[in-house]
């Protein structure tokens, strides 16, 4: 199998900087016939510190997952990184969210995780200059310490307060043992709480298992739960209350993210729009595994994206300061 060396430099950087993987550790990769050329550079990169390396791909035929099996649970003893490598099936979140529990339940695993991943992610948005994104997230990060309430608005009608009391944010950029990390990386996210979201959003760049909008879609959430999807595209209001409506949890709000990754361009895939600097998401399902406790139990997670956010923090002494003023970082 043939995979060019500027992907495999790529994973190489991303396993120094982002695992700091020696020969110490014991990889787990977990991958399809989607995604073999990334895995085997990732496998390449591990060789090349000297790490011994396992490969699960899935079988094609037994997909959408939804619950990991017994045989690949079984490969999790022992190991110190575990890297999913795979397509982005909308109906495999209950599995991808599955999986993450388990693997976190162990506590002594650092993963990698990479729904969706391309190669052209590869060379411009994992193969990045980390300790520059990294020092962006943690100005961003000391901007929120010791906030309580969220106030994002938009020139296109987004005017959003969420309450984050309690709920601290997290930089996505390098992870220590028992934690997760997406690649592409580069995001400063939090759960908020979950009956503390009002108003509305106007999203007018990507929604999760849509893709690109090429019309904006209208949010409106009352006590953190939506209570209204807008747009002047019928379909996609069809669409979107089909694939969130699931269960009891789903139509709550679940994560505020702020990108930081200076490689990231929207594609329609979330796995890197997320992450690309002058954008703002929210999504709604599940975040109990999000540091701080999220509470929000649903089966599915689904991120919102939109561009050019103005963020006001009040913090705990009633101060307020805008961080982000249309979208570009104001500090």
């Amino acid at each position: 199998m043939k995979t060019d060396e500027r992907m495999t430099d790529a994973a190489v950087h991303a396993l120094k900087e982002l695992f700091d993987i020696d020969s110490d550790d014991k990889v787990l990769i977990l991958t399809d016939v989607h995604c073999k050329t990334i895995a085997n550079a990732f496998r390449i990169g591990c060789n090349r510190t000297n790490s011994e390396t396992w490969i699960y791909e899935i079988d094609e035929q037994n997909r959408p997952l939804k619950n990991p099996p017994e045989e690949l649970l079984k490969m999790l003893t022992g190991k110190t990184i575990v890297l999913n490598i795979i397509k982005a099936y909308a109906e495999e979140i209950p599995f991808r969210i599955n999986w993450i529990f388990k693997i976190e339940e162990i506590k002594k695993i650092k993963m990698g995780h990479m729904p969706g991943i391309t190669e052209d992610m590869m060379h411009r948005s994992v193969n990045v200059d980390y300790h520059k994104m990294s020092a962006v997230s943690d100005s961003l990060l000391a901007k929120l310490q010791k906030a309580v309430k969220i106030n994002i608005t938009t020139e296109e009608g987004t005017n959003l307060i969420l309450g984050v009391k309690d709920r601290p944010f997290t930089g996505e950029v390098g992870l220590i043992q028992g934690e997760l990390i997406n690649l592409p990386c580069g995001e400063v996210y939090c759960a908020p709480l979950e009956t503390e979201a009002d108003g509305v959003v106007l999203f007018n760049a990507s929604i999760g298992d849509i893709g690109l909008l090429k019309t904006p879609l209208k949010v409106y959430l009352e006590k953190g739960r939506i209570t209204k999807f807008d747009s002047e595209d019928n379909n996609l209001i069809n669409e979107i209350s089909r694939l969130q409506n699931i269960d009891e949890d789903s139509m709550v709000i679940g994560e505020l993210g702020i990108g930081v990754n200076p490689g990231a361009v929207i594609t329609g895939n979330m796995l890197e729009d997320e992450k690309a600097l002058g954008t703002a998401h929210i999504a709604f399902g599940n975040n109990e595994d999000f540091p701080g406790g999220g509470k929000n139990k649903s089966k599915i997670h689904r991120d919102y994206l939109f561009y050019r956010p103005t963020i006001e923090v009040t913090y705990s002494d009633n101060s307020k300061q805008i961080i982000i003023r249309k979208g570009a970082f104001n500090f």
